[in-house]
């Protein structure tokens, strides 16, 4: 459901400041790429201003997540606003990464860091190393993977966590069940 009023898209303009400041980019450098005024896109990062959905399309594409993640679920009580994300109300983060379903469990991306619920499929893997200048925490809640941080493979079972500060990292589910990981990244890529 999109938002159509200011009290359901409270932290859409947030959200989207900051994963342009993420991706390192400028109020006009991503103005420009949409195609629209740094004035209007000024007014959306402040939620003075609710983008159409033809611009959230266009948002998902330049900052490479789902359009999911740009789209929330308002809360049934509008007292949850900014507290509480309901299980049916997840915003799905991970864009075009086949094996991962990554939904976020932050209320929003404002924070110093966000949360994230990943479900790994079976048989999956990346298969290119990913370095991001965060700090992480990951947990397993079921089932078993391998991750190799830094060139050193681990294998992780249930109730294990490890850590990830800035060095190489790609993970693996080589098993028949899925793996489901509770991360901690700060600050936020998402």
């Amino acid at each position: 459901m999109l938002a159509t009023n200011p009290s359901e898209a409270s932290s859409l303009g947030a959200d989207i400041r900051a994963l342009r400041k993420v991706r390192g980019l400028t109020l006009s450098g991503m103005a420009d790429a949409l195609g629209r005024s740094v004035g209007w896109l000024s007014q959306v990062e402040r939620d003075l201003s609710i983008p159409s959905t033809q611009d959230l399309r266009r948002f998902s594409s330049l900052l490479d997540v789902p359009l999911d993640m740009l789209v929330s679920n308002p809360p049934e009580n509008d007292a949850e606003l900014g507290f509480v994300v309901r299980k049916n109300a997840r915003r799905q983060v991970s864009a075009n990464k086949p094996g991962l379903v990554e939904e976020l469990l932050s209320p929003d991306l404002t924070d110093d860091f966000e949360v994230v619920y990943s479900t790994f499929a079976p048989n999956s893997r990346i298969s290119e190393s990913v370095t991001r200048p965060t700090q992480e925490l990951g947990y397993l809640v079921s089932g078993r993977m391998s991750v190799e941080i830094d060139g050193q493979e681990f294998d992780i079972h249930e109730g294990d966590s490890f850590r990830i500060r800035g060095e190489a990292f790609r993970w693996s589910n080589p098993h028949s069940e899925p793996a489901v990981a509770i991360w901690v990244i700060a600050p936020p890529v998402y």
